[in-house]
């Protein structure tokens, strides 16, 4: 097989990807401009007869799109603030397990990613007491704390093997001029651990904002209620609005989109250079 020939075979592999990939959300986008005849029609039109964007109206104009405002808001509060907490701790815990050597440290380090593999349902109850007793459920800020406890864990992991690829010269280099331990993680590794960083924050930001579950157990009203809980209630007891709910799936998933595209190249690197072992 000629060189010319893999190539086209790569290019013609991937753009076969890409539409497995992309298929599902290209349809999910013609859905929300079909009416809920056509959804329902069988054979279902793979394209709609004619465009129908009421229901984003609805969902930016009216009361009843109120709610999922309320939850896109909240989701932003939400998922915000714990890719804020997770690089916090997961700087500061990940440079340590990568940089100092202590004891205990690999079996430290392996509890975190254990309890980053454990099933959300089996912390259910454990986390509903906590809430419960300190007042934070149906509340944003419980939300976070919940959210938190599951991306911590994967941020400190992801940072801790990305930190190890960073050079200790460079960092020993700005000891000898007469910098702290601190200054030169801000000043030396942070910048040089740019790639890593980014990519940890886009999955927290991603792990954050697609959180079901904990939403859905641990809110009751508007005011903690998010993304993926508000789409959920699209769906009545004897009827579907298919297309509401693809409306709501297309807005819900477009501050990941956008992230992803304007972070992309970070988001590349930082997982190619975190695949190093601790």
């Amino acid at each position: 097989m000629s060189r010319r020939t893999k190539k086209v075979m790569i290019y013609l592999t991937a753009v076969f990807a890409g539409f497995l990939l992309l298929a599902p959300f290209g349809w999910m986008v013609l859905a929300s401009f079909q009416t809920q005849a056509e959804l329902v029609a069988r054979p279902l039109p793979w394209v709609p007869g004619k465009f129908y964007p009421d229901r984003y109206i609805d969902i930016f104009t009216s009361a009843a799109g109120k709610d999922f405002r309320a939850a896109m808001r909240n989701s932003l509060v939400i998922a915000s603030s714990v890719v804020l907490v997770s690089l916090f701790v997961g700087t500061l815990g990940g440079y340590a397990f990568a940089r100092l050597r202590f004891k205990f440290r690999r079996a430290i380090l392996m509890t975190f990613l254990f309890t980053y593999m454990l099933p959300q349902v089996a912390l259910l109850v454990p986390l509903y007491m906590i809430l419960y007793n300190i007042g934070l459920l149906d509340s944003v800020m419980g939300l976070i704390l919940v959210d938190c406890s599951l991306v911590v864990p994967f941020v400190l992991w992801t940072l801790s093997n990305y930190f190890i690829t960073v050079p200790l010269e460079i960092e020993e280099s700005a000891w000898i001029d007469g910098a702290s331990r601190l200054k030169a993680l801000w000043h030396v590794v942070l910048p040089s651990a740019r790639p890593g960083i980014f990519a940890a924050a886009m999955f927290a930001f991603l792990l954050a904002w697609d959180e079901f579950m904990y939403a859905l157990i641990f809110s009751n009203s508007n005011a903690s209620k998010t993304v993926p809980v508000a789409i959920s209630e699209f769906a009545g007891r004897y009827i579907t609005d298919f297309g509401k709910v693809a409306a709501g799936g297309v807005l819900a998933a477009l501050p990941p989109v956008i992230l992803a595209a304007i972070f992309q190249r970070y988001v590349t690197s930082g997982l190619v250079a975190g695949a190093v072992k601790a």
